[in-house]
C-alpha cells in the first residue's frame, strides 16, 4: 500500500474501529459555529450551474478547517478524473498517441494480456497486427491502419471490427471492465515513467489543439483535445487552501494520471488510479486487486464500487472486505466528484457535498436529482455540455447496473427505489 502522509491519524482511527462499534460522525450544524473571518472562497467569476457555486462554498466553509472544527485530522475530497476535471479522456488521448507514434508492443500472446479478451478479439488482433513484428518490439500502428484499427475499436465499442464481442465470461460489473483493464496492460513492457512520458506527450499535444479538435487513429475519428475545467481547477485550490485532503480517484492507468493530476496541484501521493504490477521495473499485465480481492487479471479496479473500495484502502486503511462497505461518516470522503456511472458509489458516500457532472449517465443522475440527502447537485459539462435528455432518467426499471450486467431499479440506502427523473441541469 502507497504511504498517505495525510492520514495517520484516519489509521488509528480505522483500528480502533475494529474493536469497537462505530458511531457515525454527526452532520455538522452550519449554525453551531460560525466560520471565521476568512475563509478561502471560491472565484465568483467562474460560472456554476444555479447556486452549486454557494452550496460547494457552504460545505467547504462548514467542513474545512477554517471553521475551527478539526484538530489533527482533515477532512478528504476525492474527485474522478476524466470529464469531472477535465473534458474529454485522457487514457483515450494516450492510446491515440502511442499508437500514432508505434508505441506499442507486440505481446507474445493477445490472449495473454486480458483473462476476458475473446478468442474472436485474439483471432482480429492476431490477423491485423501480424506476427512479423517480434515480440517485444513496437507494432507499425501510425502506418498499419488494421492493427490500430483493432485496437481502437476495441478499446471504444468492446468489439472487433467485423463486430464480434472483444470481451467474453464473468466478472462483477460493479467492480471492474475488462476493457478498462485493457488499456494498461497494452503497456506491459514499458516502465511506469516511460508510460508516464508518453502521456505527457499526449498532454502537451491535446491541451495545445484548439477545442473541438477531432484526430484521426486508423480510421477512427475521435476527440483531439483536452481542457482542464477552470471551475475544478479553483474549487480543488479552494479546497486545499481550506485544509482538505484532495485526491485524484481515476479508472486511467496511474502512471497516465499522474502526468495531469499535477496541473491542479495534486501531487503523486494523491494520485490513485490502475495499478499495473511492476516485473524488474516494467509493467506487466497483472493489476493490483483491493479489498481482499487478490493481484491479478483486474478483478477490482477504481470503477464503481471499485473506487470505494481504493479510497477506503488507500486514503482510510480500511482492510480486507470491509473496504467494499460504506463506512461509518468519520471514515468517509467529505466532498466527491464525478461524471459517470462509474463514479457513483464514492461520490454517494460523501458526507458534505456531492457534485454530479451531468453527461446524461443514469444511476448518477438518477441519484443527483432524486437527491435523497439535500446534498447532491448536478452541473452540465462546462465546456460543451450536452443537450437537455429527451424524456425521464429510467430511475424506477433500468437505471442501476447488477453486479451480474443486468439493468436493475436505482434504490435508495432504505431500500425504495428512486422514481424516474427529469433531466433539469443542461
Amino acid at each position: 500500500m502507497r504511504t498517505k502522509s495525510a492520514i495517520v491519524v484516519g489509521l488509528a482511527a480505522a483500528a480502533l474501529a475494529a474493536s469497537v462499534p462505530a458511531v457515525a460522525a454527526p452532520v455538522p450544524d452550519p449554525q453551531s459555529r460560525a466560520p471565521r473571518a476568512y475563509c478561502p472562497r471560491l472565484d465568483e467569476a467562474l460560472p456554476w450551474y444555479g447556486d452549486n457555486r454557494e452550496r460547494l462554498q457552504r460545505t467547504i466553509d462548514e467542513r474545512g478547517t477554517c471553521s475551527g472544527r478539526h484538530h489533527g485530522t482533515r477532512p478528504v475530497a476525492a474527485f474522478d478524473w476524466d470529464n469531472t476535471v477535465v473534458k474529454n479522456d485522457i487514457t483515450d488521448a494516450t492510446l491515440a498517441w502511442a499508437l500514432k507514434h508505434d508505441k506499442i508492443l507486440r505481446p507474445a500472446s493477445w490472449q495473454g494480456t486480458n483473462k476476458w479478451l475473446s478468442p474472436a478479439a485474439d483471432h482480429a488482433l492476431s490477423s491485423a497486427c501480424g506476427a512479423s513484428v517480434p515480440v517485444g518490439r513496437p507494432l507499425p500502428t501510425s502506418r498499419d491502419t488494421d492493427c490500430a484499427d483493432e485496437i481502437m475499436e476495441i478499446r471504444e465499442k468492446e468489439r472487433t471490427m467485423a463486430g464480434e464481442p472483444a470481451f467474453t465470461g464473468d466478472w462483477n460489473h460493479r467492480r471492474t471492465v475488462p476493457a478498462y483493464a485493457w488499456i494498461p496492460q497494452l503497456f506491459a513492457g514499458h516502465t511506469p515513467a516511460t508510460l508516464t512520458s508518453f502521456a505527457r506527450r499526449a498532454r502537451a499535444e491535446q491541451l495545445a489543439a484548439p477545442v473541438g479538435s477531432r484526430q484521426t487513429v486508423g480510421t477512427h475519428t475521435v476527440a483531439g483535445y483536452v481542457r482542464y475545467y477552470e471551475q475544478q481547477k479553483d474549487l480543488i485550490r479552494t479546497l486545499k487552501a481550506a485544509g482538505f485532503d484532495v485526491y485524484v480517484v481515476s479508472a486511467s492507468a496511474e502512471p497516465i494520471a499522474e502526468a495531469w493530476s499535477g496541473g491542479v496541484g495534486i501531487d503523486r501521493e494523491h494520485t490513485i488510479g490502475i495499478r499495473a504490477i511492476t516485473d524488474h521495473g516494467r509493467l506487466t499485465t497483472r493489476i493490483k486487486g483491493c479489498g481482499g480481492v487478490a493481484d491479478g487479471p483486474g478483478a477490482a479496479l477504481p470503477y464503481m464500487d471499485g473506487k470505494r473500495c481504493v479510497i477506503n484502502q488507500e486514503i482510510f486503511g480500511i482492510k480486507g472486505s470491509a473496504a467494499w462497505r460504506q463506512q461509518d461518516a468519520a471514515h468517509r470522503i467529505t466532498l466527491g466528484a464525478g461524471d459517470a456511472d462509474t463514479d457513483v458509489t464514492f461520490v454517494g458516500d460523501a458526507t458534505g457535498a456531492h457534485l454530479a457532472v451531468n453527461r446524461n449517465k443514469s444511476e448518477l443522475m438518477c441519484r443527483a436529482y432524486d437527491n435523497a440527502d439535500g446534498r447532491w447537485m448536478a452541473n452540465p459539462m462546462f465546456i460543451d455540455p450536452l443537450p437537455r435528455k429527451a424524456g425521464p432518467y429510467p430511475c424506477s426499471t433500468t437505471g442501476a447496473t447488477a453486479p451480474d450486467g443486468s439493468r436493475v431499479p436505482v434504490r435508495r440506502s432504505d431500500g425504495s427505489v428512486v422514481p424516474d427523473q427529469a433531466d433539469r441541469a443542461a
